[in-house]
């Protein structure tokens, strides 16, 4: 265990870094240039579907799971979820 001096000098050292940190991811997930990319990422899928022959319907499907997977925001959900799970499992 850290000595409360270790412990000082850790805390001192997240609470400089974990506003940057935050104000970075911040940009990643909602920076207008991020945005941008995004929807031509997603717009490009959708129309590569259409394009290999897929009704609109399927095409859709695919494309709302496709954006799903670019979601940073619900990707971290489901690592909260996971780690929950692992954590039950383990006291189980």
């Amino acid at each position: 265990m850290p000595d409360p001096e270790q412990i000082k000098e850790i805390l001192n050292v997240v609470s400089e870094k974990v506003p940057g940190l935050l104000k970075e991811l911040s940009r990643v997930l909602y920076g207008p240039e991020e945005a941008k990319q995004f929807g031509v990422a997603v717009a490009t899928f959708y129309k590569e579907l259409r394009d290999a022959g897929m009704t609109d319907e399927q095409a859709f499907e695919l494309t709302r799971q496709y954006m799903s997977t670019l979601n940073i925001g619900h990707m971290m959900k489901g690592f909260g979820r996971s780690a929950h799970r692992d954590t039950h499992y383990e006291e189980e």
